[in-house]
């Protein structure tokens, strides 16, 4: 039977966290605190993030936003404006990376197109996110390309709603259990959940108890399934 699959991105599709990764450590390192550790730092720029994604939104750029804007609170030193270009500069590398396709993603994309109606759906900037997928040379094999500001109950409710899905028919495959799977199960789909070693911690959730959920330990591992 045909089915819709919901496929998110970043951390699913290809490496994402990994290079945000790098550029907080550049940026402890440029911080140079006398005694505030990595994971204090990290704490405190949560605390930024959380309030400004309400505002912003995602992405590498607002992620130097909130950089700069930690790097002014925290900074035992008078912060000059190269300062702030030095660490804008660091979000920026993330958009200029090569794209890392994670093993296994297009023999599996391919696989499944040939059986499924497939939607990508993601969260964050749409330019941003719409040039990593252009980037990627996956976007053949979607239907549908789908940036939504925030991925939670109604988002699910809105893509099945505007792109005639059947929820019963219907599966969201990712890797973040806040944003991928729970409100996916929310709003009536089933889910399918391909952890990553390097998920964002904000993405970090107890995953919920489903008929119609999937555990996998890999992205081939759908072909199984589906």
């Amino acid at each position: 039977m045909r089915q819709h699959l919901l496929i998110d991105a970043d951390d699913t599709l290809w490496e994402n966290n990994i290079y945000f990764e790098r550029a907080f450590h550049a940026f402890c390192e440029f911080l140079d605190h006398s005694s505030l550790t990595p994971a204090q730092i990290r704490q405190f720029l949560d605390g930024i993030e959380l309030i400004n994604i309400q505002v912003n939104g995602y992405g590498a750029r607002n992620f130097g936003r909130n950089m700069v804007e930690c790097f002014h609170q925290l900074a035992e030193r008078e912060v000059s404006s190269a300062d702030a270009d030095y660490v804008t500069s660091l979000a920026e590398r993330i958009l200029e990376h090569p794209l890392e396709i994670i093993a296994g993603v297009p023999e599996t994309l391919e696989y499944l197109a040939a059986r499924h109606d497939l939607l990508l759906v993601t969260k964050g900037d749409p330019h941003e996110q719409r040039a990593k997928v252009d980037a990627s040379g996956l976007s053949r094999h979607f239907r549908e390309v789908i940036v939504v500001r925030e991925k939670d109950r109604g988002a699910y409710c809105r893509v099945v709603a505007d792109h005639r899905l059947d929820a019963g028919l219907s599966w969201m495959i990712g890797n973040s259990p806040k944003s991928d799977i729970n409100p996916a199960l929310e709003a009536g789909l089933g889910a399918v959940y391909v952890p990553h070693p390097r998920t964002w911690h904000l993405e970090h959730q107890e995953v919920a108890e489903s008929t119609r959920l999937h555990v996998v330990t890999g992205f081939p591992e759908l072909q199984r399934l589906f």
